[in-house]
């Protein structure tokens, strides 16, 4: 089974016929070259069993790529026109893949599990609105334990931050609070051409593939550290962790307990320093 997938013609169209005009403040870009949407499907390693959640799935490119290799698609849109457009789009173009979709009109960045209807998705596939991506992954891997692996295209800064070791001038805390979760790497650039209406910056693909957190202290403990050090990166950590410490002396002992050298700076630790960090934490 097969979908007659969007090209440029197509996008332009669906967009008259809604009146739509892609707004800044939603992050819309349509994807409207479908070598693209093909080459994201791919790129996801999807198998057939895959519960695929789209965030921002737009005028229904990438979907109406996913659906023949998942077994359903979860689409989480924000704008209602959009919403209620995209099951006729998919019933037009792959009508017989049109009972694996499930559209929920919500925010993504509030959705919750029990907002998703059918099988709790595994796989994360979207064009994620630049201006919400790192929010939206991070809640979505938080809310959703089931999501096992993801590729996600956003602005090309964005992914190498996401995908950036400690000690690399990118990595900072959206690095840190990505890696409690999953491990993640760059998987290619997306030229600007391919989006309609084109971006003032570049995107990229960034594949990720969840892990076991460090042992320690719950997320949130470890998060308050990981916000601290880089609230002040370019401090020593005996500096940069004395008000979340209570005082930069029983950050140095906290920091000490966790055999980090209170000399370090927050762009050398990985997430298991900052969880033992967090463990560590003198009573005040």
């Amino acid at each position: 089974m097969t979908s007659r997938l969007l090209g440029p013609v197509e996008v332009r169209g669906l967009a008259a016929e809604l009146g739509l005009r892609p707004t800044k403040k939603l992050g819309q870009n349509f994807v409207h070259d479908p070598n693209t949407v093909r080459r994201i499907v791919w790129a996801a390693g999807l198998a057939d069993d895959d519960v695929v959640l789209e965030v921002g799935p737009g005028l229904g490119s990438l979907t109406l790529a996913l659906l023949p290799a998942a077994a359903a698609v979860h689409a989480v849109e924000i704008d209602p026109v959009l919403a209620e457009r995209l099951p006729r789009t998919v019933a037009e173009r792959a009508p017989e893949l049109a009972d694996r979709l499930v559209v929920t009109p919500a925010d993504a960045l509030r959705v919750r599990a029990a907002d998703l209807v059918g099988p709790p998705p595994t796989a994360l596939v979207a064009n994620l609105p630049y201006n919400v991506a790192v929010p939206v992954v991070l809640h979505l891997l938080a809310e959703l334990p089931g999501l096992r692996r993801g590729l996600v295209m956003v602005q090309l800064e964005v992914a190498e931050r996401l995908a950036a070791e400690p000690g690399s001038r990118t990595y900072g805390a959206p690095s840190a609070k990505l890696a409690w979760f999953a491990a993640a790497r760059r998987a290619g650039p997306v030229p600007r051409a391919v989006f309609w209406p084109v971006p003032g910056v570049d995107s990229g693909l960034l594949a990720f593939e969840r892990r076991e957190p460090p042992p320690g202290p719950s997320r949130d403990e470890v998060f308050a550290v990981v916000d601290a050090a880089f609230a002040q990166r370019r401090k020593a950590l005996r500096g940069a962790l004395a008000g979340w410490a209570g005082s930069p002396a029983a950050a140095e002992e906290a920091l000490r307990a966790a055999g980090v050298p209170p000399t370090e700076r927050a762009e050398q630790l990985d997430i298991g320093a900052f969880a033992r960090i967090a463990a560590a934490r003198a009573p005040r």
